[in-house]
């Protein structure tokens, strides 16, 4: 069936329409390729503007992301019932991203993502010390990262590209690296994200995006995140210190917790955990090959039919259950539609480099060389009712 073309079909289903970005990107949806685009201030910050990109598609499936900290702000899925849930948490407003998105909800994460022990490294014998900024370490780019700036943004067709040049010394990170992040959404209700970057000196890259998924819908709670089903690719993780740094040991999951090559109900597994030890881990993709797309996790809600596969050409990928969420005795954490987030009420599959990789010979380098270029491929294929998904190797 070929979508019907005028436009205020868009503004009924979808809000405001408040351009459309390219002609092309229009006259694909007109032809049958049943996504559209468009565009929308969503604020300004340090007197930039901030823009708002959604893609949707014909089964309903739409994404939105901002141009400042190249956040991904929503994705709606329907269920099996047809009924559309926003699946990832987030703010409504500029101004709630800005002062109090201290948990990088939706956001891109760079320099460098997870933790850099001691936040200092060394490279060619030289000493950079970098921003501290959780305890005595660095986490998640430093201070400022690429969470809280705003990035450039540029339209290639259905593509959204946005760029920002991180400058020499920034948090302590040398050389310029110019960074670009590629959103995609085609008719396969897939979000497409691609990080590339490119250096000026030897530095240290390792970028992710730190959406929090709740495929019941993003404000239903611990609860419905418990009743989630998950299976991750991974045969073992990299052992940490108790402040989560890895010590260059890896821990086979066989016989523990950790265990998520088979099916499992995620608040069963939790429950085999210490609450002090709950999923905040990086697991070692089973059968990676560099520079090819990777089955990493298959994650489903059996009560909605919703489901999320998770594809990627990198080594690693944190499995985070929101601890650090708000708990029931504190203040919520307010979100999009006024509701309050707390802790267990999402969990995070971030894709990744090994954590500390600097510092660990035997993980895969971290270090990227004038001339190289980075690139990270993730795809998030989002459904409904689908039962079997790609093959777990369990050696």
């Amino acid at each position: 069936m070929r979508p019907n073309c005028d436009q205020s079909q868009y503004k009924t289903k979808y809000g405001a329409l408040v351009s459309i970005i390219l002609t092309k990107s229009y006259q694909r949806l007109c032809h049958g390729n049943m996504v559209y685009l468009y565009d929308e201030q969503f604020g300004s910050f340090k007197g930039e503007v901030v823009k708002k990109f959604t893609w949707g598609t014909d089964s309903g499936f739409s994404v939105s992301v901002i141009s400042y900290g190249a956040i991904v702000q929503s994705i709606k899925v329907p269920d099996k019932s047809g009924i559309l849930s926003d699946v990832v948490l987030g703010f409504d407003d500029l101004d709630s991203y800005v002062s109090r998105n201290d948990p990088h909800l939706g956001s891109t994460v760079g320099r460098c993502a997870n933790r850099i022990g001691g936040a200092s490294f060394q490279i060619d014998g030289f000493t950079y010390q970098l921003a501290k900024n959780i305890g005595k370490d660095h986490l998640h780019g430093g201070i400022i990262g690429f969470d809280k700036v705003n990035w450039n943004y540029t339209v290639d067709g259905n593509k959204v590209i946005m760029s920002y040049l991180s400058k020499d010394c920034e948090e302590g990170y040398p050389g310029d690296l110019v960074t670009s992040v590629i959103y995609d959404v085609k008719d396969d209700d897939t979000l497409y994200v691609e990080f590339i970057a490119t250096t000026t000196k030897k530095t240290v890259v390792n970028l992710t995006n730190h959406s929090y998924f709740n495929l019941a819908g993003h404000g239903t709670g611990a609860e419905e995140v418990y009743n989630h089903v998950i299976s991750i690719n991974a045969d073992k993780i990299t052992e940490t210190t108790p402040e989560s740094i890895p010590t260059g040991r890896f821990i086979k999951v066989g016989g523990t917790a950790y265990d998520l090559r088979v099916p499992a109900r995620l608040g069963d597994a939790m429950n085999r955990q210490a609450d002090s030890e709950l999923y905040d881990d990086n697991f070692c993709v089973t059968s990676y090959e560099e520079k090819a797309l990777n089955f990493v996790s298959r994650v489903t809600h059996p009560p909605s039919g919703r489901y999320l596969e998770l594809y990627s050409d990198q080594p690693g990928v944190q499995l985070y259950t929101s601890n650090f969420l708000p708990s029931p005795s504190e203040p919520a954490l307010i979100g999009k539609q006024g509701v309050g987030y707390r802790r267990h009420g999402a969990f995070c599959l971030e894709t990744q480099n090994y954590p500390d990789a600097i510092h660990h010979p035997g993980f895969p380098s971290a270090i990227l060389q004038p001339g190289d270029v980075y690139r990270h491929r993730v795809n998030y294929r989002f459904g409904v009712g689908k039962e079997i998904g790609p093959e777990v190797v369990i050696s």
